[in-house]
C-alpha cells in the first residue's frame, strides 16, 4: 500500500504543477510540449522493445500473438470507448475541454509498462517497494509535463493509477508464480510496442486505439503459465 499510495500521491501533485506551468504556456508551446513528449514516447517504446527483441532469448513471433489475441479481445470490450467516455463524462461535469484526452493519455501512460506490474507483486508479496517507489518517481515528472500539455486530466489520471495497481496488488499472489524471467522480458516487448503507439497517437501520425491492447499484456504471462504447467 504505501508503494501505490505514493504513486498516486506523485501523479496528483505533478499534475498540480503541471498545470500551473500551463498557465503560462501558449497554445504554440503547449503544442511543442505535446509533441516532446510524442517524440520521447517513440523513442522510449521502440528502446524498450528492441532491447528485449535483440537480447537473443526473446520468443519470435510471441509479441505478435500477443498484440493480435490482446487486441482482438480488447476490441471486444472496447476499453478505449470505454476510458474515453468516463472522460468525456467528467469533461462535461466539469465543463473542462480537453479533459478526456488528458485523462485516457496519461492513465494510459502510467499503467503500461512492466514496472506497474512487477513493482505490485513484489510489494504485496515481499514488502518490497523499490520498484513502485521508482515508479512514483518517474510518473511524478511525467505528470508534470503532461499536465503541461493536456490540463486538468492528468490529475484524474490518479484514480486510474489507484484502480489498476489496487488490483494489481490484490492479485498479486495468484500471477506471481508466472513472473518468470522470459514472461517479464516478452512483457516488456509488448509493453514497449504499446509506450511507441502512445506517441504515435499523441503526434497525431494516426489514431489508435491503445487501450484495446492492454490485454496484450497479459499474454506473455498466460504463455509461460501453459509452458510451466504442461511442458516442464
Amino acid at each position: 500500500m504505501p508503494g501505490l499510495m505514493a504513486n498516486v500521491v506523485a501523479v496528483i501533485i505533478g499534475g498540480l504543477v503541471g498545470l500551473v506551468i500551463r498557465s503560462g504556456l501558449s497554445v504554440r508551446f503547449k503544442t511543442m510540449v505535446t509533441n516532446a513528449i510524442g517524440l520521447s514516447c517513440l523513442f522510449i517504446g521502440a528502446s524498450g522493445a528492441f532491447n528485449g527483441l535483440l537480447g537473443g532469448y526473446s520468443h519470435p513471433v510471441l509479441f505478435i500473438i500477443s498484440l493480435v489475441l490482446g487486441g482482438l479481445f480488447g476490441e471486444f470490450l472496447d476499453i478505449d470507448a470505454r476510458i474515453h467516455g468516463l472522460g468525456m463524462l467528467i469533461e462535461r461535469k466539469l465543463g473542462k475541454e480537453g479533459f478526456a484526452k488528458g485523462f485516457a493519455t496519461s492513465s494510459l501512460f502510467f499503467c503500461v509498462g512492466s514496472m506497474a506490474i512487477i513493482g505490485s507483486i513484489e510489494a504485496a508479496l515481499m514488502n518490497n517497494y523499490n520498484i513502485l517507489f521508482a515508479k512514483s518517481a518517474l510518473d511524478g515528472i511525467t505528470a508534470v509535463i503532461l499536465a503541461a500539455s493536456y490540463g486538468i486530466g492528468v490529475v484524474f489520471a490518479a484514480v486510474t493509477v489507484f484502480v489498476y495497481q489496487g488490483l494489481l496488488l490484490l492479485l498479486a499472489g495468484g500471477v506471481s508464480q508466472f513472473m518468470t524471467a522470459d514472461a517479464v522480458r516478452e512483457l516488456s516487448i509488448v509493453g514497449g510496442i504499446l509506450i511507441f503507439a502512445i506517441g504515435i497517437d499523441m503526434l497525431g501520425i494516426k489514431r489508435l486505439k491503445v487501450a484495446n491492447f492492454l490485454p496484450s499484456l497479459i499474454v506473455p504471462v498466460i504463455f509461460y503459465a501453459v509452458i510451466e504447467r504442461f511442458f516442464t
